[in-house]
């Protein structure tokens, strides 16, 4: 396992990352909004995975050991925060809708971290105003700790498209299907089905990120058709796969 390094305070910067390039386990004692206005961003931590396209940043907060992932080349906005600047007040990982005023708030605050006039600093605090008002979105892929449902978590990621109910997983797991039923309810906060289409939707961005074409994307993940992959992606997301990674 790598070293977790302290960074004391988050950097306010803008990098790119190739794909399948990442940042090591990592915490600073400030907050941090990440965007990626291309590619696809995860934010991992013990509790599970958080992933971003470019509607959406993640926010982590001060103290929270994580980990970056580059699906695609990403350009990633990185914006360090006070510990006491928290307009959510959120103390774990979570996903934000970008609104287009927003994306353009966190660009142009990473633009040029270093600028404090006083027009910077009114900008700094519409960007404020705007997180107050971004909604929290549930695009988080849980990560199981029982060993029973880690197995069956293992065996999805290793194929998302794996169409078997849950009852079949149960016999490898060592455990029922009441279980398994409850331990997703209890551990990961969701049913077995939200939680693989979280996993599949996870997977999607993955290969959309890495230019795999739409058709190939639904079918690997798992989706009956390609229509009905469109159709939750668009639900997910707010836009269609077909355009993801033009700008937005």
């Amino acid at each position: 396992m790598s070293e977790i390094r302290h960074l004391p305070e988050a950097p306010t910067v803008t990098k790119s990352l190739a794909p399948g390039e990442h940042v090591d386990p990592h915490r600073h004692d400030t907050h941090q909004i990440i965007y990626a206005g291309s590619g696809v961003l995860a934010v991992t931590t013990d509790a599970g995975t958080w992933f971003a396209p470019g509607t959406r940043a993640i926010w982590v907060p001060a103290g929270c050991v994580h980990a970056h992932r580059a699906h695609g080349q990403l350009a990633l906005h990185l914006l360090g925060l006070p510990a006491a600047t928290n307009p959510l007040g959120l103390d774990a990982p979570t996903v934000l809708a970008v609104s287009p005023l927003l994306r353009e708030l966190i660009l142009a605050c990473t633009r040029d971290p270093d600028a404090d006039s006083p027009a910077d600093r009114r900008l700094r605090a519409v960007l404020l105003d705007q997180l107050r008002a971004s909604p929290q979105q549930p695009v988080q892929l849980p990560a199981p700790t029982d060993p029973r449902l880690a197995a069956v978590c293992d065996l999805l990621h290793q194929d998302p498209a794996d169409p078997r109910p849950l009852g079949e997983f149960a016999a490898g797991a060592g455990a029922g299907e009441r279980t398994l039923s409850r331990l997703f309810r209890r551990e990961l906060g969701m049913t077995f089905p939200q939680w693989r289409t979280q996993l599949r939707l996870y997977h999607a961005l993955r290969m959309l990120g890495d230019d795999v074409p739409v058709t190939a994307v639904a079918h690997r993940c798992g989706w009956s058709s390609t229509s009905a992959f469109i159709d939750v992606f668009r639900r997910a997301f707010g836009y269609t796969p077909g355009t993801h990674g033009r700008p937005v």
